[in-house]
């Protein structure tokens, strides 16, 4: 019997200490993902010269990119 009450003993403090870390672990909030990239591309040539384009495509203005073509 005395197997038994050390068992359960040692079963107690596994609980107690699993119990412990869970109250420790933090729960992270989802977060938006959009809020999580932005401003990630800050003076970024490449995003900036990108930007120009989806404009000028958006506008109807070719120019922009028949010049790029002509490189």
């Amino acid at each position: 019997m005395a197997t038994n009450t050390f068992l359960e003993e040692r079963l107690a403090a596994v609980e107690a200490a699993i119990a412990e870390l869970q109250k420790q672990i933090v729960i992270p909030q989802s977060t938006n993902w959009l809020q999580q990239i932005t401003g990630s591309f800050k003076n970024e040539p490449a995003f900036e010269e990108i930007l120009a384009y989806g404009r000028a495509i958006r506008q109807g203005d070719e120019s922009l990119l028949e010049a790029q073509d002509e490189r």
